[in-house]
Formats: structure tokens, sequence, C-alpha cells
């Protein structure tokens, strides 16, 4: 290790780790800045912007999930420079070993006559683990190594990587910079043998200049760049973020070739007048001349005529800003330079007030194309550093949006509105490649958020790849941009010292929030900054927040740690604060920031229950102004199985101790963007244009801030009891931005379809689709969808059943009960059970095991949240999860020709009761069923449940029983298509839906309760004759919660992982009167809703059961139960 430090010169040579010194964060590592492209002229920069606009729909087509990404990751970077001339990728497959710690390495491994045909080749970018070397760890607040700051494990994996690459001819007399764009955790970089330099923070660039160290441009002589990368160093104790640990150089390595005086850097800023009728542009330009000879010393008697006065006299800066909108005209070849909108004069070159030394230029933009999330225009700005002669020295450039945020009482305005912010929280993450990025995949993550009404996306919880920035500009997306700091596993020492009260951590705190400001300080996006997540909070965050609003005081501050409310954050921005306590602090007077959740609805698997509640708070309380979910994507991960098949995998699969199991999996859609249920619920709930009935009017509201509804068709369908009577076009006149439209009730088109309809229930469905295709969607996409129920006409009344009109046969047998007609139908009971052994219709089994109550499901992960507290540890303490029906009694007590009655009482006891107690003092439920069994094949089942009252609140009420497998096709009229549960139903509109048993599963990483349908007024389960049986509600009964999958409870709640399941042989059927909430506000307290809980309490219900033989129709029985009053 001596050796490596000697070569460095960095440090005398006494075995002193600088990668544990928290003093000791860069070497060599140039200053922070935007993002260089080294153009070589305007033309060239306006080519440049024109083609990487280019991107829409047919991009996220391309996107890859499996090992084709590997490949694709070299060609994105390849692509990423592509039409740069003084700009080359490094990537590519890199010579690689792995050591097992920083004095492993292997000697003078940086060498260029280092031997390194014995190592192994890796893909850069990349991360070493998901290339099988060392393994992955997730944990999502312990620290994977001992917590002793700032020392870290002795055995730290350290890579070493090395390459070659040449310099073209046509660099020559320029100067050469070798540019990281990020590598996990601390690294070394030497050029031809020589110490380039060090860095830290894994998720920003580091850059350093290689001038001095490369072989003559044009020569033969190849350069040698050889990396070491450390796993853990003391940065690793601000990156404690909740995702993957994963090494290596996981962003793309640039080389870039600068002229002797080049454009270091630069700042735009806009103002906009009060009308928003122009706009004032200034842009802050440095540049370096380091290389010229020019004398620094103040004239005499002048002491302000420094050498940035001496530069200008030899230089000219010029900056053009150019509209990029206008380059869509369908023209294959825009005359991109003819786009020009304004020209920049160079004002002063030094702002003593404002301590920035350098260049400003300004200028003015009349009538401006405003930025926003909803209106994403963009500009082209174009500096460029002449010569004398006029020649084009050194030419950048970027993508701007000219908006303007502002601060009112209890509000943030955009462009002068109070946005909402519709936001999700997103990692970076891919199945594959772990923390490395493609443009297709970022491309895909945009148009599902744009598509499902995302607005707004928080990066956690650091700076991301400057591709998703861009992106985020193009498509428009409101960001919180976060630096790379969080220090959660802090919080489980106490005896430690906290890094944002230590003088000594907050430089590299200060560094990484620098480095985050610096480099993206130029996207129209982003409209907060953030000072990182779960950090606590202590002097080093002041300082941060003092920084950074002394730098852009156009931005706001972002901040949740120490409690979401300090004097560093310009928002009040809790995590997973409860419905109640946000709209109290809303109505605070005192308060006058607004509140924006930083992180809500905690999307575990089944969850992100109560969101509907979140959005009536939102919508009608001043102060609150949105949120942001957690999270976005499924951190799963690609992990061959025993079977030689690649299955998702999560903490621990790997080896990896400690680990957090599955806390990882919190998105609203899985590793391969394939959307959960949920994203429906979240559509519904992030809609712009929002569709309510009061008092005879429909009223349809356009939410958004800056878009009418003249490029939204409206449509309308009116469905009665499932069946459509009526639908068409939806004529609106336009409707401004936060303005309504109301239909009256008898002047709608859907009012005569009403008039004439005998429906029992009537449904009007109104939809808002695009006119036209976006750069995010097609034409017809569906932007909102909302269905309101009209009134009912009349009263319904339960439809007596005509006892005379069929005859039955009833059978008493030894241990059986049969009743049937004919040889339509017939069931088949066991007498000291009570269950059906068999029920059959046109002599297909259709039941083959039933019916029994159920209150147990599978319980979901918001389920087991809260430990001792959790619904799942006192389900278990009142052993619901060990229940055996213990037959008390079962009874024939009426049988003629046309009706057969059978009451049968159930004891519910736990399956290791006291033996001494007998089952009615063991009993922790009491249950009557009575079957009807009428004629007709009708059967009426009365459920009459009696829990003990100390129980806690019941996962379910309802039945359960078992079909043959050939069952499999179901038709049901309810909420649908998809999944939805008690408190995630808004968005699933009541109709007529069908699918196979196999289809209703929702194959969750983990498995649990999962596949329910909610409100179900009646459902059949038939197999592809036609034969099956009918179910629906019956009486006064509400609808029902169903669920029918191969999967059983049991099952369900065997396996830990969704390649674990096994199917069983026949459907298992859950009709539930009652069924508990899945809950989301977080996923580690009990949180679900109290009107959404099921309370201990006696429940009465009716069902009724009927054989289906083609050609009835379920609507047919379902009226037939029904009758007008």
């Amino acid at each position: 290790m001596g050796s490596l430090i000697g070569q460095l010169a960095l440090l005398p040579n006494n075995g002193h780790k600088i990668w544990e010194d928290p003093s000791f964060i860069k070497w060599r590592k140039r200053d922070a800045h935007v993002p260089m492209h080294c153009h070589e002229s305007i033309e060239g920069s306006l080519k440049y912007w024109y083609e990487r606009n280019k991107v829409n729909i047919l991009v996220s087509k391309e996107a890859v999930w499996d090992d084709e990404a590997v490949a694709r990751a070299i060609d994105c970077a390849a692509y990423w420079v592509n039409n740069l001339p003084f700009v080359k990728s490094l990537s590519g497959n890199w010579k690689f070993h792995l050591a097992s710690s920083p004095c492993d390495a292997p000697t003078e491994f940086y060498d260029g006559s280092f031997q390194d045909s014995t190592w192994d080749s890796i893909p850069v970018p990349s991360n070493w683990q998901m290339h099988g070397f060392d393994r992955p760890i997730y944990t999502n607040v312990l620290y994977p190594f001992p917590l002793t700051p700032p020392k870290v494990p002795e055995d730290n994996p350290t890579g070493c990587y090395r390459t070659y690459f040449s310099l073209p001819k046509e660099w020559k007399g320029r100067r050469i910079f070798l540019h990281f764009e990020a590598v996990d955790s601390a690294f070394f970089t030497w050029v031809n043998g020589h110490p380039t330099g060090y860095s830290q923070d894994s998720r920003l660039p580091a850059e350093f200049e290689i001038t001095d160290f490369c072989y003559p441009c044009g020569s033969d002589q190849k350069n040698c760049l050889a990396v070491q990368v450390m796993r853990w160093s003391d940065g690793s104790y601000l990156e404690d973020q909740d995702h993957w640990w994963l090494s290596g150089i996981h962003r793309d390595v640039l080389v870039l070739a600068k002229p002797k005086v080049f454009i270091a850097d630069y700042f735009f800023k806009s103002n906009l007048a009060e009308d928003f009728s122009c706009a004032d542009i200034q842009v802050e330009v440095k540049i370096d001349h380091s290389e010229m000879n020019i004398d620094s010393s103040p004239e005499s008697g002048n002491f302000f005529k420094t050498s940035e006065d001496k530069f200008i006299a030899s230089f000219t800066i010029e900056a053009e800003i150019f509209d990029s909108g206008s380059w869509n005209t369908g023209n294959e070849h825009p005359n991109l330079l003819s786009t020009s909108v304004a020209h920049l004069q160079l004002t002063n070159s030094v702002d003593y007030y404002l301590g920035f030394i350098g260049y400003q230029l300004k200028g003015k933009l009349q009538m401006p194309k405003l930025w926003t999330a909803e209106h994403p225009n963009l500009y082209t700005l174009v500096i460029t550093l002449k010569d004398a002669s006029g020649h084009v020295v050194d030419c950048e450039s970027c993508q701007v949006g000219i908006r303007q945020m502002a601060k009112a009482p209890k509000q943030i305005l955009v462009n002068g509105q109070p946005v909402m912010i519709r936001g999700v929280n997103r990692h970076e993450h891919h199945p594959r490649l772990g923390k490395t990025n493609l443009e297709s995949c970022m491309v895909q993550d945009l148009l599902l958020m744009k598509q499902n009404n995302i607005n707004a996306v928080r990066n956690s919880h650091y700076p991301q790849h400057q591709r998703w920035y861009e992106l985020c500009d193009l498509f428009g997306m409101y960001m919180i941009d976060e630096a790379n700091i969080e220090t959660h596993g802090f919080h489980l020492s106490s005896n430690v010292k906290h890094p944002t009260n230590e003088p000594i951590w907050a430089a590299s705190m200060l560094d990484r929030v620098i480095g985050m400001v610096d480099r993206d300080k130029n996207h129209a996006c982003i409209i907060s900054w953030s000072l990182g997540n779960e950090s606590s909070y202590g002097p080093n965050h002041a300082a941060l927040a003092g920084w950074v609003r002394g730098k852009d005081s156009t931005r706001l501050l972002h901040y949740e740690g120490g409690g979401a409310r300090t004097s560093s954050t310009d928002i009040v921005c809790p995590m997973y604060m409860r419905v109640w306590d946000i709209v109290k602090i809303a109505q605070d007077p005192d308060e006058l920031r607004p509140l924006i959740l930083c992180e809500y609805s905690h999307s575990m698997g089944n969850s992100t229950g109560n969101i509907q509640e979140y959005w009536e708070a939102i919508d009608n309380t001043f102060g609150l102004q949105g949120g942001f979910i957690w999270d976005w994507v499924d951190q799963a991960l690609l992990k061959e199985g025993s079977d030689g098949i690649k299955h998702w995998a999560y903490g621990g699969d790997f080896g990896d101790t400690p680990n957090d199991l599955n806390f990882c999996l919190n998105g609203l859609v899985w590793p391969d963007r394939s959307p959960h249920p949920a994203m429906h619920e979240v559509k519904f709930v992030y809609q712009p244009i929002k569709i309510s009935l009061k008092e005879g009017t429909v009223k349809v509201t356009n939410t958004h801030f800056f878009s009418t509804t003249q490029e939204l068709a409206f449509h309308w369908v009116v469905h009665g009891d499932g069946g459509e009577l009526g639908s068409g076009i939806l004529s609106l006149p336009t409707i401004d931005p936060q303005k309504s439209f109301d239909i009256k009730w008898d002047a709608s088109p859907w009012y005569d379809p009403w008039c004439t309809s005998d429906a029992t229930e009537i449904f009007v469905t109104i939809t808002a689709k695009l006119l036209s295709s976006t750069r995010w969607a097609e034409a017809g996409h569906i932007v909102s969808s909302a269905q309101v129920q009209l009134p009912v006409k009349q009263n319904i009344v339960p439809h007596i059943i005509d006892v005379n009109q069929h005859a039955l046969v009833t059978e008493f047998l030894d241990d059986s009960i049969e009743v049937k007609n004919s040889k339509l139908w017939g069931i088949k009971f066991n007498k000291q059970t009570g269950l059906i052994e068999s029920w059959t219709v046109d002599g297909f089994l259709v039941m083959s095991k039933g019916i029994q109550p159920c209150f147990w499901r599978a319980p979901t992960d918001n389920d087991k949240g809260g430990e001792a507290k959790s619904y799942l540890s006192k389900w278990k303490l009142a052993k619901l999860n060990n229940l055996t029906f213990v037959t008390e009694s079962c009874t024939v007590v009426d049988v003629s020709d046309n009706l057969v009655k059978i009451a049968i009482v159930y004891l519910g006891t736990p399956n290791d009761a006291d033996k001494n107690l007998s089952p009615p003092q063991a009993c922790l439920f009491k249950v009557d069923l009575v079957y009807s069994i009428y004629g007709s094949g009708d059967v009426i089942l009365e459920c009459h449940v009696k829990p003990n009252s100390d129980l806690p609140p019941l996962p379910r009420v309802g039945i359960e029983f078992h079909l043959d497998k050939s069952m499999d096709q179901i038709q049901w009229y309810g909420r649908g298509p998809f999944e939805c549960y008690p408190d995630r139903k808004a968005a699933a509109h009541v109709g007529l839906y069908e699918q196979d048993v196999s289809s209703l599963h929702v194959p969750y990483i983990v498995p649990y309760e999962c596949s329910g349908r909610a409100d179900v007024r009646w459902v059949t389960f038939q197999n592809k004759n036609g034969r099956g049986i009918y179910a629906s509600t019956y009486g006064g009964s509400p609808p029902m919660q169903m669920n029918a999958s191969y999967y059983g409870t049991a099952e369900l709640e065997r396996a830990t992982r969704l390649e674990e399941l096994v199917k069983g042989e026949d459907i298992e059927v859950h009709l539930d009167h009652k069924h508990m909430g899945i809950g989301g506000d977080d996923s580690w307290s009990p949180c679900v809703h109290e009107k959404y809980l099921v309370p201990a309490v006696p429940y009465s219900f009716s069902i009724r059961l009927s054989p289906l033989i083609p050609p009835t129709s379920p609507q047919f029985i379902y009226r037939s139960q029904l009758q007008k009053k």
C-alpha cells in the first residue's frame, strides 16, 4: 500500500488510508461544472441537439431488461457522444481483476508494461457484482459494515481496471481531460503509469486533466488507463440509501479535448416580466485561460482591472438562443440557424457584489414560450468563444427552458401558478445492469410516468445520469434534484457522532451539494434542490442550505431531515405523514410554507391503499400541494435459479448479510416496468380532468394550470346492469385551465338512455383522450376516465323465487345428503361436516369442496408491518391463522318436492386449543349457514357470523369453496378489470368483465393475498362448454369482494418467492361480505384506515348460487332476483 501512496505522491509513506479520511475527498479533480460537449461550431451544436431531441414512443420500445442490456449499455455510451468531434467514449470491455482489499491490488498494475492477459474482462459501464464478481447487498437502514466512522472493513473488495485508448491527430494542441460520469465508491486513476487523480461521491462526475500524461495525438502508441475502485470508503457513510450496494464504474468514461483557452462553465438564468410577456436572460460564463501567459496583476492605480479584463481584449464571448420547438416542422433538413430568437451581449466581466468572477451576458426575449411540465418548451443556448480574428475557439451548448419559480403564502408557484405535484420517487435501477442506464429504459420510465399522469419526480436519493435530466426537460417533468447524502444508519447508534454535527464531514457534504448544483443548474425541470435524505439535521445542513441559496436564488430548497420544518427547507416535506396530520399543518396559520409529501403511499407489493383519501384532502385543502409516492420500481435483480431460469431476486438471495429481504420491492412497476395494478389508482387520483355529479349536474373540471381541453376528445358511455345503453362523443366547449363546465341532467346525451332503461343500476363513464399524438403517447391515449352512478329511478326489492316451478329429488344416504333435479344438476352434502362434496351441472363436476366460512388471508407486507403491533402479530396472537371449523350440527330443517333447507352450525376453534376445553368453550367464531335449495337449482345461502368480541380486526368475513380446475372462465359484474380492494378501487369502474383464472393472478415477487375484485354483484365460473356456476349477492346484502386462484391461501402464505408457487389441483374461490383494506400509508405500522377495517362484530349476509347451462345468461339470472317496487 505504501508504494501506491508513493506513486500517487499524495501522502507520506506512512500507511495512511486516504479512503478512510473524510477530510481528503479528492485530488487533482477539477471543479464541478455543467456537462461539456466541445462543439466545433454553432451549426454543429444545433445539429447535435436536433438529433438528441428525436425521442418518442418508438425509443421506449427498444428498452431491454435482460442480458441483451449489457451490450446495449456500451452502445448507448457511444451514442451519447455521437457527433461530438472532441469527445470520445472509452466505454467497452476492459480488463478487470477483483482484489480482496486495496492492499492486495496487484503491484504496479497501473503501469503500461503490466501483463493483464490473465485478467478477466468486464463491460464498462457496469457494476462488477452484476457480472459475477463479489455480491450485491441490499439494506434499507443498516450499514453493511460496522458503524465505526470513518473506518471501513479490511475486507474491502477492490476492482482493478485497465484499458487502452488513442487520441485522434485532430486533437493536437488541445488540452485533454479524463471524465468519469460516476464511480462507486472511491477510486484512484493513472494514465501511462502516472497518478492522475482520486475522487469520492458515487453519483457525480470526476474529471482530471491528463494532457501531460498522454502520448501525442495521432501517435501509434496507445495510452494505458488504469483505475482502482474501492467498494467501501469513508464516503460510504454518506451513502446509506435504501437500495442495492453495488460497485464499480457504473456510468460512462469519456475523454474530452478542449482548446488551450476554453469555456469552463456557464449558468443560465431567466427573469420573467410580471405579465410573462418577456424574459430577461442572463448567462454567467467562466473561462479557463490558465494556459495563457496573462499578467494577472492589477494595473497601477486601477485595482479592479485584473487579468479577466485583459483577457477579453483578445477574445470575444457570445451567446445566442435558438427556438428548439420550431425544429419539429416535418422538414428533414430544417434551417437550424434561422431559428435564432435572441443574441446576448457581454455586459461586464466581474460582479464583485455577487462574488462571481467571470463574464455576464444579457439579453431579452419577447413573448417567450414558457417551460412547464404541461408544455415543456425548450430553447437551445449556444455559447461561443472567438479569437481576435473571429474564429470559433470553443463552443458549448445546452437545452434551456424559460420558467419562473416563486414562493407565495402556503404555495410554490411555477410561472405564477400553484402547480400540483403529482409525483413519484425514482431510484436508478435496472434488473440486469444494476445502476447503469440505458436511454431507451429511461425513456420508458418517462413515458409510463406521463401516461399515468405523473408530473414530478424526486431523484431518490442522489443525482442521476445527466441524460435523465435532459429527458425530463424534454418530456416535461418537475424534479427535485437530491444530493448524494444519506446517513440513515446513524439513527441506530446513539453513541456515534453524527456527520451533520461534525466539522470534519462538512467539506465532504458540501462538495456533494456543490457538485450536484454545478452540474445540473441549467435544467428547467429542476424546481427544487434537496440537501439529501434521512440524515438528521445539524449545522452542516445549515451550511449546505446557505451555500445553495447563495448560489441559486431561482429555485426552492427541500430537506426532510430534522422534522421536515427546519429553516433549511422552503417546503414542509414530511414522509408518510397521515392524512389528518397534513391537513392540520396546512391549516396552521403560522406555517406559511406549502406542504408536499416527499414520500407517501408506500407501494410495497399489494399496497397503495388509501391514496384516494390523500388526494381528497390535497385537492380540497389550501396549503397542500401534492407529494411523491414511494416509489417507482421494484428493485429486484435478475438471478439464475437452480432451474436454470432467471428470477427476480431480493435482499439475502445473493448470500448478502446483513440484508433487509424484500423491502426493496416498493414499486408501482415491476423491474421490467410492467405496471402493478395500483398504477391504475395512481393514474386516477392524478388525472387532470375531474368528473363529479351533484344535484343532477355533471361537472367537468380541468385541473391543468396551463392547458385548455382543446387537445382532448371527450366521450361518454352509459351502462345499465353491465350492458351498454348508449355512447357517443361528448361535445364540450374548450375548458380553460382551472375552470369547469356543468352539464345539466336533462340536457345530457345520457338522459334519454337513462329514461328508457329499466336497468337497476346505471353508470355513465366519461373519458378524455388525446386528439393527437405527443412525444409520450399516441393519439387516443386516455388521459382521464371517471364513472358516476346515475340516480336510481325505482327502489329494488328481492325477488321471491317460485318454489313451485321445478321439482327436485332428495336422497338421504348413510354419510351424505343428495339433492338434484333430473340430470341438470346435483349437490352432495357430507352429513357429518355439512360441506358440499360435489356439485355437478349437466354432468360436469363444478364444485369439488365447500362451502365453509373463511376469515383468513395470506398476509401482505402491510399486514406484517409493525412487529408486535402489526395486524399479523395480532391475528396470530388471536390464533386466527390456525382455525379449524368444527361442525356443531348439520340439520335438514325442511324438505318438500320443491325446496330443501339445510342448517349447519360451525364453530371456529384454534387447532392448538386447550384440549380440556370443549369446542364451544374454545370457539372464536360461531357461524350459522342455512342452505335453501330450490327445484330451479337456485341455492340461497344465508350466513350469520358471531365472532368473539375481543378479537382484533379481521382479515375477511366470507365463504370459501373449491371448483374443478376446468371452471376457469370467469365473468363478473363489479369493479375491474384489474385487481382492486376496498381501499384501492376508485379507478376500477363497475362493469361486465371476463378473464380466465390464470390471468386474474397478480405475480407479485413475494406472494400473498392478491387478485381480488371489489364490489362484485355477480360472478360466473364456467368451463369452455359454458357449464358452471353463478354466484351473486342476495337480498339486501351489499356487493362482495371476489377472488379466484389456482394458488390457495395456504400456498400464497407458504411461498416466499413467485417461482416457488405450486398450482393447486382445483380453483380456490373466496366470496367475501367484508374484506379488510390493504393499507399503504406505510409498510411498518398497522395503517389501514378505520373505515376499511373489519371489526369483530356480528355479520349477516346472503349469497345466491345457481347452476349455469347455456343458453341461460348470468344477466338473466341476476335480473330475475330483482323486482322494482
